[in-house]
């Protein structure tokens, strides 16, 4: 992963006291918690490999997913700046995880501030994406908020490596768009299907291709800047 263009690179330095940081691995099959929404978690991960999302559940069972997670991303650092827990983590597709433990965040900040310095750029740019999910739940219409979100996931999704000839690798069925944008499933099912006949994107066995990225991202009213190398926990 730290070949890739994706990463910001580190020093050799750094890259040992990450390495002491480290506390093994952990695969986590699909449908299965990374970090229970009800319990503490005494671990940071760092996902390697595969698809997991952030969420909260409310007492009846609905949900809303915050984010979506891809390789290389950071998770668990919000918990440490919040009275509670903050969410639960699920992985969508069997997912590799590096394992940091929890009490050694501030030693890691004390001794290397500038590896401090990219978690809490890691955190911001996790606050940034959910800021953009609050417009598009507040805002855009139907239509809008499916196009955001599959604009958004195909250009993370080539960014980490998951493209393969013009597809990316998208193992979210339906509920899982309707969770993340706060639509009914209804809904959603008939946006999905006014988009794909008019020849926007096309899902197949889990994968997704965007076949007019312009007119989606018209369409979604979602124009970002090229996104940039970010750094590597």
């Amino acid at each position: 992963m730290r070949a890739s263009p994706a990463f910001t690179p580190v020093s050799v330095e750094e890259l040992l006291a990450i390495q002491s940081f480290r506390h093994g691995e952990r695969v986590v099959e699909a449908g299965r918690a990374v970090i229970e929404e009800s319990r503490a978690s005494p671990q940071l991960f760092t996902l390697y490999s595969g698809w997991a999302f952030r969420f909260k559940t409310l007492s009846d069972g609905r949900r809303q997913i915050l984010s979506f997670l891809l390789p290389g991303d950071f998770i668990g650092v919000q918990d440490e700046f919040a009275d509670g827990q903050t969410h639960g983590v699920e992985a969508a597709t069997v997912v590799t995880l590096c394992v940091f433990p929890r009490d050694k965040l501030w030693p890691l900040f004390n001794s290397q501030p500038r590896l401090g310095y990219d978690i809490t750029w890691l955190a911001a740019r996790e606050e940034k994406m959910v800021d953009d999910n609050l417009v598009t739940a507040g805002r855009r219409n139907a239509t809008e908020r499916v196009a955001m979100l599959l604009m958004h996931l195909y250009r993370r999704a080539r960014r980490a490596g998951l493209e393969r000839d013009g597809w990316v690798e998208f193992p979210f069925n339906q509920q899982h768009i309707a969770d993340a944008i706060g639509l009914s499933l209804v809904h959603t099912n008939k946006t999905l299907r006014r988009l794909q006949q008019l020849g926007l994107h096309e899902f197949d066995n889990g994968w997704l291709r965007i076949l007019d990225p312009k007119a989606l991202e018209a369409l979604g009213d979602y124009f970002e800047r090229p996104l940039r190398p970010t750094p590597l926990i």
